[in-house]
């Protein structure tokens, strides 16, 4: 199981990005997608995840402002991030459940200016 995001990189506030990650895996394997961040010196934490049949979740500093996506055909997950703020600022990591398995993707840089 392999992972490739994109999207990373630099905005002002108050402005928008889009991460995406394709997952490379037996599609009928693939269970909830999603998007976690970590902070230099902090625990990895939920951003947004998104289940196979669509039922999502956000942790509730992005509630609002993201929206998490995905496409099970092409076994794609995207996250839609508006109205960005500079605490965003962090390295961002997508995943997928595998048959039980949890896989990480490798992070892509989000970088928020005031």
């Amino acid at each position: 199981v392999q992972l490739q995001a994109s999207g990373g990189g630099s905005v002002q506030a108050g402005g928008s990005l889009r991460l995406s990650c394709t997952v490379t895996a037996n599609r009928l394997g693939i269970n909830s997608m999603g998007w976690h961040r970590q902070a230099p010196g902090k625990q990895r934490e939920l951003v947004a995840a998104i289940t196979r049949g669509g039922v999502t979740r956000y942790a509730d500093s992005v509630k609002g402002r993201s929206i998490i996506s995905r496409d099970n055909a092409q076994n794609t997950v995207n996250l839609q991030m508006n109205n960005l703020k500079p605490e965003d600022t962090v390295v961002y990591y997508c995943n997928t459940d595998v048959l039980a398995r949890l896989f990480w993707g490798q992070g892509t840089l989000v970088t928020v200016s005031s």
